[in-house]
């Protein structure tokens, strides 16, 4: 395909605000669409490891994400039965290592570092533009408006409209559920947070790391759980599956339900897709991040994924 002069982006996460600006920065004229009324993020924190904050420094970010987020220096992984350390981390040594920081960040924290990027970029932001539709290089929204480029990225998560372009299966349910919130760092949970980690157990995990200047701690809960599979960010939680579940576990993870269950408690199921043979179809619409492959969160890597995938995408297209 020749370059294209302009680009439509469709999805405002991670992935595709990343795209959008570090496509705008590459010289090509960007549109962004989010379905949203406005741009912004819901969810909690994320982590991002040393390869996806060099993909931010490609955007020129790298410092300005590490500001709002927390660089751990260490962390540890936890037996469910007695809260012994199985295994520690030493995370102080990234940037040397690396040459490039490990952070844990609240997501709106983050979104809105990214996009005052992409405004800084000259991307055309569309905000209230839900795409229903695609055809060649054309989206239909939901209020009937229709956007067109030279070449179409879809970067609009698991249930992509986009994706259905490449297949029609929907994402498939891989069995494990999670549950979130955000919890005030106490005086009681000082310790939990000095060094966060996971507490491991059978077909179960509780992850615990520091946003928003370690005043906050961000609880992730996992299980393999059968018979609910409804994907999103913001279905409330019954508590009492937390003590079903993790109640007969260690004193430090009792510490920690105690804390999730005076706070807004959310689930959601995990759902991923199958990968494809290609993540491009007529020449001039392809896929990034989630939209591209959607996958399990137990390795911390779907958001550096989207990045990376937004950065190799934009340097393929600018050379």
């Amino acid at each position: 395909m020749s370059r294209p002069e302009k680009i439509l982006v469709v999805g405002g996460g991670i992935a595709g605000m990343v795209a959008a600006a570090a496509l705008a920065q590459q010289g090509f004229a960007v549109t962004l669409l989010e379905s949203a009324p406005q741009f912004g993020e819901i969810g909690a924190g994320l982590t991002l490891t040393p390869n996806a904050m060099k993909g931010l420094d490609f955007i020129g970010i790298m410092e300005e994400a590490a500001s709002v987020a927390v660089e751990p220096t260490r962390q540890r992984i936890q037996h469910w039965e007695d809260g012994r350390t199985i295994v520690g981390f030493d995370r102080s040594n990234q940037r040397e290592k690396y040459g490039a920081p490990y952070i844990t960040v609240h997501r709106a924290d983050l979104h809105e570092v990214m996009l005052e990027a992409a405004r800084k970029s000259g991307v055309n932001l569309v905000a209230g533009a839900a795409v229903v539709s695609s055809e060649g290089t054309s989206v239909t929204c939901a209020d009937g408006r229709v956007f067109s480029g030279d070449l179409l990225i879809g970067a609009d998560g698991v249930k992509s409209v986009i994706r259905q372009r490449f297949e029609s299966t929907e994402p498939h349910f891989t069995g494990h559920v999670a549950w979130r919130c955000l919890v005030p760092v106490t005086p009681d949970l000082q310790d939990l947070s000095d060094y966060p980690g996971i507490i491991i157990g059978p077909g179960a995990m509780m992850n615990r790391y520091n946003v928003r200047g370690s005043k906050v701690m961000n609880f992730v809960f996992f299980a393999r759980q059968d018979g609910w599979n409804e994907e999103g960010w913001t279905t409330p939680a019954d508590p009492d599956e937390l003590h079903t579940i993790y109640g007969h576990w260690c004193d430090d993870a009792q510490r920690l339900i105690a804390a999730a269950i005076q706070q807004p408690l959310f689930k959601w199921a995990i759902n991923a897709r199958k990968p494809l043979d290609s993540w491009i179809v007529d020449g001039n619409v392809t896929l990034i991040g989630d939209a591209a492959h959607a996958m399990t969160p137990f390795l911390g890597h779907g958001a550096a994924c989207g990045i990376e995938d937004a950065v190799v995408l934009a340097r393929a297209l600018a050379a």
